[in-house]
């Protein structure tokens, strides 16, 4: 029975990777393509990078959040550059559930901890099946 669920580990790894993917894309997107088609895509930055400096951090740190969540989770996605994404992403839900649990406490944080341990398992274990990450040697 052992052998047979080790032999499922890469496929488990697989079906999180698309979870943290479609997760990240979905919210990277809001972050760095405007609601409005007649805005620019500055102006989505912009608003979250406003948010984050109203956090307490660094403006520039809103483009670098949006844009890690947007391209790494396509990264995540495709499983490509797994590990380097896995990283991104695992810092930025790091930063993300420091600021929540510091003013909301513990209390709404369980999704941001949920993405950060996803983000950390990849990070350990790598893609999994049906990676691109295998098709061009990085697994």
């Amino acid at each position: 029975m052992s052998k047979s669920l080790n032999n499922l580990q890469p496929w488990g790894a697989f079906f999180l990777r698309l979870v943290l993917g479609i997760a990240m894309i979905y919210h990277g997107y809001s972050k760095v393509i405007p609601a409005s088609f007649h805005g620019n895509t500055f102006s989505a930055l912009d608003h979250h990078s406003h948010y984050v400096a109203a956090l307490g951090l660094p403006y520039w740190l809103g483009y670098v959040s949006a844009l890690t969540e947007f391209i790494g989770g396509i990264l995540i996605f495709l499983g490509l550059l797994t590990r380097f994404a896995a990283f991104l992403i695992a810092c930025n839900m790091l930063v993300a559930l420091a600021m929540v649990t510091r003013h909301h406490g513990y209390s709404g944080s369980e999704y941001a901890l949920a993405l950060f341990v996803i983000a950390l398992m990849l990070f350990f274990y790598g893609a999994g099946a049906c990676a691109l990450d295998r098709k061009i040697g990085f697994a």
